[in-house]
């Protein structure tokens, strides 16, 4: 299937030659619905050790075990499920088999993830084994559905107008889902139960993920002589602009999850706050702003400034929007300084599929192949190590503040050691972000020399395949 162009609501120019943008409101809206289906269980699934450990009883070594070997069993499946995916031929293409016939099997799982037969208590061993099979599986299904949706953004949308407009409205969307996602869990297993949540949880992300499957396409690929998996693997680790990116993406997720993580704790010890309204209102007023502020960043800023230079804004306001957490002592103080990095935040979500997408463009120049696949995935087993790095930050302030969580009252320097951590690891993170993107080379004429080559090399494909 090829897209049909239709007159459709002018979007902004940007910077660089390009093709002519040729898909619709309809088809961007469509694909960015899907990211709701898609994101709901990935955060959900936050809540596995909460449901096995405290609901079902399981030891909890074993599950800390478990999970630490699923760890690694995500990192390795992103790259090999990547390379699959960008050399599958059929009649459906090369990503869409994987989304369409992916998604209700990993839904299922999802499901059977929150619906085990076995108690900790009767059972464990039952339950250990339960667990981990259910979580490999839908993993599995999981990782191959989502990289066949984020290969198809690039190949989709060829224009940097096209990605832009697709990236807030999918970010948009993806922030409604992490919400859902993370708040109503613990409230709908408390009145439903854990097992009536996830199969809601999975009937909805099948409504989101359905309605826009029929939406996706793609377009025809290259016929060069493909390459192998060690040869891809090095192609990819020698793009020294895939490099500098994932780094960046590294430093984001590290900030945010440091953040995420830290939240908790810095409004009991640091402000001196109890109960969890505080975090979800901190939480949640950092997610919604994120959501509002899409549309301002793709229509006034991306535009202007591109994807190097747009992103190299949204690090600069977030490292200085971090700041006052470092100072204020009220719930209303923190509010409007996470309010603040929700601004910066929604820089940030937006630019990271656009300017790995004009790495992706470029890496079909070297190589003469389109390898969304081995790139997105790749990008997710290195973007990995940012929780092991946020886990390794928060075990070393804790560490040296002396919290100790079976202590009734903790030492003095546990609050100041929490607003070290809110402020500090992620500062340095966001300002390491912004020196490694200014050695990022596609930007300015090289990237308009890019867009220009690649208009040429596709146009040149269109025209031999209709002679």
């Amino acid at each position: 299937m090829t897209a049909t162009p239709v007159p459709d609501a002018p979007l902004p120019d940007a910077p660089g030659a390009e093709l002519t943008p040729d898909t619709t409101v309809s088809q961007r809206w469509r694909y960015a619905i899907m990211n709701f289906g898609l994101t709901i269980p990935a955060q959900t699934t936050s809540f596995l050790l909460l449901y096995y450990v405290d609901h079902l009883k399981l030891n909890p070594a074993w599950a800390a075990t478990a999970m630490t070997f699923f760890a690694l069993y995500n990192a390795a499946n992103n790259p090999l499920i990547g390379f699959l995916s960008d050399r599958t031929r059929s009649r459906w293409g090369r990503r869409i088999p994987y989304v369409r016939f992916g998604a209700l099997p990993s839904l299922l799982l999802f499901g059977l993830l929150f619906s085990a037969p076995f108690s900790g208590t009767d059972q464990p061993v039952a339950l250990l084994v339960y667990f981990v099979v259910m979580l490999v599986l839908w993993e599995g299904f999981a990782t191959a559905v989502g990289t066949g949706y984020l290969a198809l953004l690039p190949e989709m949308f060829r224009t940097y107008r096209e990605r832009t407009d697709v990236a807030w409205r999918m970010n948009a969307v993806q922030i409604f889902g992490l919400l859902v996602g993370l708040a109503l869990p613990p409230l709908l297993a408390g009145l439903i139960g854990w097992t009536a949540m996830a199969w809601v949880f999975a009937a909805l992300s099948a409504a989101a993920i359905f309605a826009g499957l029929g939406g996706l396409f793609e377009r025809p690929g290259s016929s060069d002589r493909e390459l192998g998996f060690f040869t891809a693997l090095r192609a990819t680790f020698t793009h020294r602009a895939f490099l500098i990116v994932v780094a960046a993406l590294t430093m984001r997720f590290f900030a945010t999850g440091t953040l995420a993580a830290g939240m908790g704790f810095y409004v009991r010890y640091s402000l001196g706050i109890e109960g969890g309204a505080a975090t979800t209102i901190l939480l949640a007023g950092a997610f919604v702003t994120a959501g509002l502020a899409l549309y301002p960043w793709r229509t006034f800023i991306a535009p202007r400034l591109g994807p190097r230079g747009t992103l190299m804004l949204a690090f600069a306001l977030t490292a200085a929007s971090l700041i006052p957490l470092a100072l204020v002592n009220s719930l209303v103080g923190a509010a409007i300084t996470t309010v603040l990095f929700g601004a910066a935040l929604a820089g940030l979500i937006l630019m990271g599929d656009v300017i790995l997408a004009d790495v992706i463009d470029d890496d079909e120049l070297r190589s003469g192949q389109r390898r969304e696949g081995m790139y997105y995935g790749m990008a997710g087993f290195i973007t990995t190590l940012s929780s092991a790095l946020t886990s390794q930050t928060f075990g070393a302030v804790t560490r040296a503040s002396g919290y100790d969580p079976t202590l009734t009252v903790q030492p003095d320097a546990v609050a100041d050691g929490f607003r070290f951590f809110m402020t500090v690891p992620p500062i340095a993170g966001a300002l390491l972000a912004l020196a490694i993107l200014s050695f990022y080379p596609l930007h300015g004429a090289r990237l308009s020399a890019m867009r220009d080559a690649l208009a040429s090399r596709r146009t040149g494909q269109a025209a031999a395949s209709q002679s």
